[in-house]
């Protein structure tokens, strides 16, 4: 299961490295309409699609290798049980606004599918395509979440649990 996770988080970041080339991509495209006097309709709307959806699948990821920026100021300064314990706390609250989040977003894409909702710009895209990144990033970051507190009720660290989960390449 270890296994499955990191490789989930890992493909999620992979989607959003893609994402961040379609950026430059659209960007650029909008770039040389400008210069060479031609128009590709969408190409800011498309941008912002990308943007929003390699936000949102980069975020397990980076928290899975502790990249996000946490205010550690407090839990530092703490040990043992107390520290564990507001990590848990910490977690737990994180958890059920991720898990909130996430069934939001994917009640938004079932209803824009269900209503047949179309982008306000000139590419008129339906809106449901743009909104899956930001839904599965959200319930990815759930899944994160979850597996982050388990981890740390069972008395597991999180990052080795993760180290032991790939396969050594030593022969």
């Amino acid at each position: 299961m270890r296994r499955f996770l990191d490789r989930l988080y890992d493909g999620c970041a992979y989607l959003a490295g893609l994402f961040l080339i379609l950026i430059l991509i659209f960007t650029l495209l909008g770039v040389a309409g400008g210069v060479f006097d031609f128009y590709v309709r969408g190409t800011d709307a498309y941008a912002g699609y990308c943007m929003a959806a390699a936000s949102f699948l980069a975020l397990a990821h980076t928290f899975r290798k502790g990249e996000h920026i946490r205010v550690t100021l407090l839990i530092q300064q703490l040990t043992g049980r107390s520290r564990r314990w507001l990590e848990l706390v910490c977690l737990a609250a994180a958890a059920i606004l991720a898990g909130l989040f996430a069934g939001y977003a994917t009640k938004m894409v079932w209803w824009s599918y269900v209503f047949t909702d179309v982008s306000a710009s000139n590419d008129r895209t339906p809106l449901w395509i743009p909104q899956i990144g930001m839904a599965l990033g959200s319930l990815v970051l759930f899944v994160a979440l979850v597996d982050e507190f388990i981890q740390i009720a069972t008395g597991k660290d999180p990052a080795a649990a993760s180290a032991a989960a790939e396969p050594s390449h030593i022969e």
